[in-house]
């Protein structure tokens, strides 16, 4: 947990979030301010502040890959009728990221155009 991070605090509980995921090193969420009909949150309970510094963990491949498996089960479960969903993670403010608590965006439920931004 690190003070000053809104994803360690809803991970502890202390927003009543409710988890639409939950396992002992990661949870899942819906979006505050979504950017399409779904749009689920993928967090690790552990603090990494960016997908660098996440993959510079002991750890952190695994942790990657169990956030990824579990992007593809939500996106699988909650995909609009075409089946289709899109997972990104930002990296960096350039790149977009404003919470800086390593998370992946699910989002589902409309076209999403090529390039992205």
């Amino acid at each position: 947990m690190t003070e000053d991070c809104v994803f360690c605090d809803i991970v502890g509980g202390n927003f009543g979030t409710q988890f639409v995921y939950e396992a002992d090193d990661i949870v899942a969420f819906n979006d505050l301010r979504p950017i399409a009909p779904v749009h689920i949150l993928v967090v690790p309970r552990q603090h990494y502040a960016s997908l660098d510094d996440a993959a510079a963990a002991a750890d952190g491949g695994a942790l990657l890959g169990r956030l990824m498996r579990v992007a593809a089960s939500l996106g699988e479960t909650h995909a609009s009728s075409d089946g289709g969903y899109r997972v990104v993670v930002n990296t960096g403010p350039s790149a977009g990221q404003t919470v800086f608590h390593v998370h992946l965006h699910v989002l589902s439920g409309r076209h999403f155009a090529w390039p992205p931004g």
